[in-house]
């Protein structure tokens, strides 16, 4: 760890801790156990005025600030400064006339959809329900209904933020920091808030369709056919993986090599069984649980770990699918690839295409798909995983226009400028970089996906 000189510590409300404190070790633990922040202090904050607080005391001191809730896209471990945890943030205020929410930062999404289905109303998260909503937002927020309803960011109304001068600002579209904000994680300040639109949505067709082995090349071929005419209600994503052989599994899965297929789509039952017969047709499924199904059953579309674990992942975003891309994928990612990986697409298109009247920073609008492959490396061993992954992003090079920041987990010199600048358009990073030198001139805001002040 580096060594900070500390001579005082911030007064708050919140408990504040230091290294080999009782608390210190269960503070910094998250989603993420590949690598952790050790922060020279953590400020546990109770309320927006403890963050202030924490910024304050950091710029004065000149150390560096993390931010964590939940710690599942924890992408750089912070090594000293300053670690504001904000998962005692939890409040939630629904206005089922205006169809909004009010969350704080450490509010999960399982909390949410509860909170929002009370009212027959839904929020746009992603696939788990641990994730941490204000964080997922950050980086654009795509979610399980994102070819229907685009980025979840596009459905903020205002957010509560605690920039680098110690201000609690509140910003609203008007406001040329606000959509700076929305979909660069945590580079402008620690967001203690945000008011977001609810949808009227109570109930999904959706599920799994799951093929073995021999299938896995004939359900991906299909699925890409498949994405070329759905229309934009539907949402979908396939995923191969080999299934470690341990008895925590059930029988029928150990060992072996699958492709998952996650569907959600707002229409009928009736119009979701016509439209998934092309691939209920590639043949017989191992599993095939696709139903109408209430919102607050959707976190069941995609089924993802609910304990903590070691991660790392890339992606790339793709102007398109062609048969040659998806061959050479499955080459590199397959059974028989040098490392275990968790890999797939998701479908974008339809309302991710086209941008809203927030202006956020999502920028690669023609991507129709992204890949993704995550790898879990051995304990302390996050290195392992380093070229395999390096491999992937260059085997899918003649069809990347770029990276979904979102998805890139990484410690080290997987977080590095190049693969940041690749998450948007030249010229809306030199924006952004002119940005963050008028609001963080110093880049007290660097434990992630950094964009460095111009």
């Amino acid at each position: 760890m580096t060594k900070t000189a500390i001579t005082e510590l911030p007064t708050t409300t919140g408990p504040v801790f230091q290294p080999g404190d009782t608390g210190y070790d269960a503070e910094i633990a998250g989603f993420q156990t590949a690598y952790t922040h050790r922060p020279a202090v953590i400020v546990a904050a109770a309320h927006a005025e403890d963050v202030r607080a924490a910024v304050e005391y950091a710029a004065r001191h000149g150390l560096p600030i993390a931010v964590q809730a939940t710690g599942h896209g924890l992408s750089v471990a912070t090594d000293g400064g300053v670690l504001i945890t904000t998962r005692r943030l939890t409040d939630i205020r629904v206005d089922g006339a205006a169809r909004t929410a009010r969350i704080g930062a450490g509010v999960q999404a399982g909390a949410l959809i509860e909170a929002a289905a009370a009212h027959g109303l839904a929020p746009l998260n992603g696939s788990s329900l641990s994730v941490g909503v204000v964080g997922y937002i950050l980086g654009g927020g795509v979610g399980i209904l994102a070819r229907e309803y685009g980025y979840a960011a596009e459905h903020v109304r205002s957010i509560e933020i605690v920039t680098a001068d110690g201000r609690l600002r509140t910003l609203t579209p008007g406001d040329e920091l606000f959509g700076a904000v929305l979909g660069t994680g945590g580079n402008f300040g620690v967001v203690t808030a945000l008011e977001l639109d609810l949808l009227p949505v109570t109930q999904v067709y959706g599920g799994q369709l799951q093929f073995d082995t021999a299938l896995v090349a004939p359900a991906l071929e299909a699925w890409r056919l498949w994405t070329q005419d759905v229309p934009e209600t539907v949402t979908s994503a396939i995923t191969m993986l080999t299934f470690p052989d341990i008895p925590q599994l059930p029988e029928h899965l150990r060992g072996r090599y699958v492709a998952t297929i996650n569907i959600a789509f707002t229409g009928s039952a009736e119009e979701g069984e016509r439209l998934v017969a092309p691939l209920r047709a590639v043949g017989a499924r191992m599993t095939d649980d696709l139903r109408m199904m209430p919102y607050t059953e959707s976190h069941a579309i995609y089924r993802d770990p609910d304990h903590p674990h070691a991660y790392t992942a890339t992606n790339a975003l793709l102007s398109e699918l062609p048969a040659d891309a998806t061959d050479a994928f499955l080459e590199v990612t397959g059974p028989d690839a040098a490392l275990p990986t968790v890999a797939g697409f998701r479908h974008l298109g339809g309302a991710l295409g086209r941008p809203g009247p927030n202006g956020i920073s999502m920028d690669h609008r023609d991507a129709q798909y992204i890949a993704r492959v995550l790898a879990m490396p051995q304990p302390g061993n996050a290195e392992q995983v380093r070229d395999p992954l390096a491999l992937v992003r260059k085997t899918l090079q003649p069809w990347t226009v770029g990276h979904n920041l979102n998805f890139l987990y990484g410690s080290g010199d997987q977080a590095d400028e190049a693969q940041t600048r690749a998450g948007y358009s030249a010229a809306t990073y030199d924006r952004l970089a002119a940005l963050k030198a008028q609001y963080d001139p110093a880049n007290l805001f660097r434990n992630n996906r950094n964009i460095r002040p111009r």
